[in-house]
């Protein structure tokens, strides 16, 4: 069996939730009207309630109905080639992560241990391609709400045409999908840990294969499925297979066992999983196997494979000299079998990083809302570079674990289940009381649980040529939906995010942000208050950017009073025009890119020429694609015009350039 020590780390107690702020998180809605998700095994098992996440962006002013095309996707351009070896964070291009999580965590919260890991994944795309019925590989948000569809198998000795058939049956380019269909196949095949610790829940057998699958683990005993997520790849880590996900950072229990998680990561240390072919001369790879175990999987004739994670393939380089010796500047290059192979072949691989690991940051026990500091907990990621030069389509994912200590989680495994088990569901305590008991709510199942959020598909792409190598990227952003604290929760009112920049004169700020056409929170209601309060045509998120003088101050500077638009280089705007008069960034900022500029000789799309902009930006779109900008030496404070009444009120920012 495979070693469960240390795994067990990552299980969570009791009811608790987590959610993306910054990227926004799904919790599984797609552009619902409704306050509740319409679809909670849509991509993921969220574990959290059904209130909660961030519709998909919309390009226009209505909503993108059934077609994906008319989504917004979050665009950040990527670190520099070199940012791994320059001095002072040079050429890195930085996102900040915001979260809240609802049962506490980090170290000096004595009332539970917990970690929280985030994880992405990514794959090379055409920016204006979102998903065509030939790829079905490609991540996509869906024009729907429904599950991705999942033919199983009829017969254990299915061939390679009718496992075709199966995919062909499955996939539908009109559902969400992160993980990819062979994925699941095979974690529906491969049989489960059986050195787990389940305490006495019975985990579901399948009828014809005879075995439990690694779709059922203690949390979910019956094999329900969540879009293509493979249920014990999502309960556990480290994962003891590969999987397609990237760590990025571990917030550890305790910085003692970061070392752990570290050389534990898929970025760094290669699985194994067992290979069989469809033919003899075994050069077309089955994509799944029933075999979890060395032995297993050789006296059945298979190959038990080891498997590397990857930043991206490099199949300019064909050989292991050719590849190898590329290894420059922080990027490090190795000729092994990637984990997706479809024939077991050694290719060209950037090599990923282990990843960042600390201790957790603090938060309150039963609460969703700030950290210790006054802010919601967050973490700067640092974007990474891909040497293609190519644009990636990506999604982040977080996961929340608090581990139970009734148990030694480390060391519990397999040999105290069922009636060993130190945990029972509902178990009644004698308090000594003349024979009097009390009951324990306990639910096995849940009593150790992970819980999740993901975002919706966004882009990393190359920098333009504009930017140089050695600039510092910094990404300005807005967070938060339509509606007052109660109609929004557990998602937030808006706010730029970060609130507070601070800047050196040659860094660089991309401000962009998205929003919906249909955050109407209407019912069901769930378990909250419906209703979406606030400025403009109902249900619709709009922001913009004008210069204030002072933080406590509600009203625009006059443009000829203000610094912010005359101190500032344009260094790349999404419509091309970099050379713009101060006076119309300014005016594309604050109509959030209804007008390029203010004179039609100047530009196409001008205040002269357009119909007039909605007093409350009714008319723009909801996502603002913006600029890179730097700034010279100054204090800048900036407000949102249309979110600042006393139900959404003080959306405000400050860019301090030293």
């Amino acid at each position: 069996m495979v070693s469960v020590f240390g795994l067990l780390l990552l299980v969570a107690v009791a009811t608790g939730n987590i959610y993306l702020h910054n990227p926004r998180g799904s919790n599984n809605r797609l552009n619902e009207k409704t306050a509740a998700r319409s679809n909670a095994n849509r991509l993921f098992n969220s574990q959290n309630n059904d209130r909660g996440g961030y519709n998909v962006g919309d390009t226009a002013e209505k909503t993108h109905g059934d077609s994906e095309q008319t989504q917004y996707r979050m665009k950040y351009f990527q670190s520099g080639p070199k940012y791994k070896v320059l001095d002072e964070g040079q050429g890195r291009s930085h996102m900040t992560l915001e979260w809240t999580n609802q049962h506490g965590c980090g170290s000096g919260n004595k009332r539970q241990n917990c970690n929280i890991v985030f994880q992405y994944m990514c794959e090379e795309t055409v920016e204006s391609d979102k998903g065509t019925p030939s790829d079905e590989n490609m991540l996509r948000n869906g024009d729907t709400v429904r599950t991705a569809k999942y033919v199983p198998r009829t017969r254990p000795g299915e061939t390679e045409a009718e496992m075709s058939t199966r995919r062909t049956q499955s996939v539908r380019t009109d559902s969400a999908q992160h993980e990819s269909w062979q994925s699941y196949d095979n974690c529906v095949t491969r049989r489960r840990n059986e050195g787990l610790f389940t305490a006495d829940q019975t985990l579901a057998v399948d009828k014809m294969s005879g075995y439990s699958g690694a779709t059922h683990t203690r949390q979910s005993p019956d094999g329900e499925r969540w879009g293509y997520e493979c249920p014990e790849e999502r309960d556990y880590f480290p994962y003891w297979h590969p999987a397609p996900w990237r760590d990025i950072a571990v917030l550890a229990e305790t910085d003692a066992v970061c070392g752990h998680y570290q050389k534990s990561s898929f970025n760094v240390r290669p699985y194994h999983e067992c290979m069989e072919f469809w033919d003899v001369s075994r050069t077309r790879r089955k994509p799944y196997s029933s075999w979890n175990n060395k032995r297993d999987c050789e006296t059945h004739g298979g190959t038990w494979e080891q498997l590397y994670s990857y930043l991206e393939k490099s199949p300019v380089y064909a050989s292991q000299t050719a590849c190898e010796s590329a290894s420059r500047d922080g990027v490090h290059y190795i000729w092994a079998v990637p984990y997706d192979t479809s024939d077991g072949s050694r290719q060209c691989l950037v090599r990923l990083d282990e990843p960042t690991c600390r201790s957790a940051p603090w938060s309150r026990s039963n609460h969703l809302g700030n950290g210790r500091f006054g802010a919601a907990n967050n973490l700067t990621w640092v974007l990474p570079y891909f040497p293609s030069g190519k644009s990636q389509a990506c999604v982040l994912r977080v996961r929340y674990n608090v581990t139970s200590e009734d148990y030694d989680p480390s060391r519990t495994d397999h040999r105290y289940n069922n009636e060993k088990s130190p945990v029972t569901d509902d178990p009644y305590v004698d308090v000594d009381a003349g024979g009097s008991t009390l009951k324990l709510a306990v639910d096995t199942a849940h009593f150790g649980r992970v819980f999740q959020d993901r975002t919706h598909v966004f882009i990393l792409r190359p920098r333009p040529p504009s930017v140089g190598e050695k600039a510092r990227i910094y990404n300005l952003n807005v967070r938060g939906k339509r509606g007052n604290i109660v109609q929004a929760f557990p998602a937030v009112e808006y706010d730029f995010f970060p609130r507070r920049l601070s800047l050196r004169p040659d860094d660089l700020v991309h401000v962009q942000w998205t929003g919906s056409n249909s955050h109407h929170n209407g019912g069901p209601r769930g378990d909250g208050q419906t209703g979406a309060d606030g400025e403009g045509k109902a249900g619709t998120d709009r922001n913009n950017l004008v210069q204030i003088s002072d933080l406590n101050k509600n009203f625009p500077m006059p443009f000829e009073n203000t610094t912010m638009w005359s101190n500032v280089e344009v260094v790349w705007i999404y419509h091309g025009k970099t050379e713009l008069t101060s006076r119309d960034l300014a005016l594309n900022m604050a109509s959030s890119g209804y007008f390029v500029c203010l004179k039609k000789s100047d530009c196409s799309e001008s205040a002269e020429d357009s119909l007039p902009l909605n007093t409350k930006l009714d008319n723009t779109s909801p996502s603002y694609e913006g600029a890179l900008l730097r700034f010279k030496k100054g204090r800048y404070h900036f407000m949102c015009t249309r979110n600042n009444n006393y139900t959404n009120r003080s959306q405000k920012g400050t860019i301090i350039v030293h």
